[in-house]
């Protein structure tokens, strides 16, 4: 049976994410992906990352022009901040869309673009690298054995991004941008942000944006990826420091999971912490699930689960187990599952009915938020309450 072509892949954005992971992992890809261009702002950094790239690789710096070309199939969205524009527009160009997190901001945005993708016969992917992290099916198989999970803690120790990079060397950011793009899409979150949530503090819109979106989205897409769910409501939740002084404030609240389990999410601005840090652990009637999530920026680094547990055949026999996945990691796994998705028609795992449920869970945890400071949230977030209720 022949090999099917690879899927002609452009990456639009060429920060970061892209230099540190995305383009690392495509080159092991490319059998099934192969990266044709490469679109940024700075037509500089274009141009310089789709020479290192390789040969044939082009470089655009507007994004219409590569929506235009008959060369690409799908388009990677490695942005900063929400991709629902890119994504309505690279869709209605017909091309397959694997977008980073935050798809958007409200969950009309993700309604409308998996009605979209379905319309068109496309595949949108959310970057929801986590849920592909090869770790993550050991965990939820054993979770399911675990007996009336009790409490699920999740904790992030999240440090300032330039000691993360630093081994990228990536130089001073290129200044040859159209500023003016940047500023069409900092109004159109803003407007976002107003709908999801009605006219809050622009500090709580900013959090609800750069951290809760973010940052805390990715404990959310897990927890769904372990089955166990998402609060509709959170009973309490705290900031601090507050008011904001220049950094993010650290997260603590508490919600209850659909299976009657206490979520405590506890997500930390630690600036100069040594590494960054993410646990996620369930304790049950019998035993303890602890998992050590990969850190990002980091293509070969792989997660780890201890599991904890009682003999359930009355022996009194206890054990405690690592265990460990193999060198591929959820970077690589999600544009694998993204090229089967184009190619073959497989099931998108990380899709827009998805981070819509992630979505309106950040605006349910931004209520808690708001209501700690006798403030009253409006738009989706509080038609989601009342539908709740």
């Amino acid at each position: 049976m022949p090999e099917t072509s690879p899927v002609r892949i452009a990456v639009v954005g060429a920060g970061t994410i892209t230099q540190s992971v995305h383009l690392p992992a495509l080159k092991r890809l490319g059998r099934s992906l192969r990266l044709t261009a490469v679109c940024d702002l700075s037509p500089t950094r274009a141009a310089r990352v789709a020479a290192e790239a390789g040969e044939g690789v082009r470089a655009f710096h507007e994004l219409d022009a590569l929506l235009a070309d008959g060369d690409v199939d799908a388009v990677l969205l490695a942005t900063p901040g929400t991709h629902a524009t890119a994504a309505r527009a690279a869709l209605e160009a017909g091309k397959h869309v694997l977008a980073e997190k935050p798809l958007c901001l409200t969950v009309a945005e993700a309604e409308e673009l998996s009605a979209l993708a379905a319309e068109r016969g496309l595949v949108l992917q959310v970057g929801y690298m986590k849920l592909y992290d090869p770790v993550l099916p050991a965990a939820a198989r054993e979770l399911a054995e675990l007996d009336t999970p009790r409490t699920v803690r999740v904790t992030v120790l999240h440090p300032a991004d330039e000691p993360q990079v630093e081994h990228l060397r990536m130089g001073p950011p290129d200044t040859d941008v159209d500023t003016s793009v940047i500023a069409e899409a900092n109004a159109y979150e803003a407007a976002r942000t107003a709908e999801a949530l009605g006219d809050v503090p622009e500090e709580l819109g900013a959090y609800y944006r750069n951290v809760l979106n973010g940052s805390v989205i990715h404990e959310l897409s897990v927890l769904r990826g372990l089955g166990l769910g998402l609060p509709r409501t959170f009973d309490a939740a705290a900031l601090w420091p507050w008011p904001v002084s220049g950094e993010p404030p650290c997260l603590l609240a508490d919600g209850e999971l659909p299976g009657g389990a206490r979520l405590v999410l506890n997500w930390n601005w630690l600036p100069d912490h040594p590494e960054y840090g993410e646990e996620i652990t369930v304790l049950a009637r019998d035993g303890r699930l602890h998992l050590d999530m990969a850190a990002p920026y980091l293509v070969d680094v792989r997660s780890t689960l201890r599991v904890e547990k009682a003999a359930k055949d009355g022996s009194g026999l206890r054990s405690d187990s690592v265990v460990r996945p193999g060198y591929d990691t959820g970077f690589v796994l999600q544009l694998e599952a993204f090229a089967a998705s184009v190619a073959d028609g497989a099931p998108v795992l990380s899709d827009a009915a998805g981070a819509a449920d992630d979505v309106r869970a950040l605006q349910a945890l931004l209520t808690a938020v708001a209501r700690a400071q006798g403030i009253e949230v409006g738009g989706e977030a509080a038609r989601h309450a009342k539908e709740g209720n």
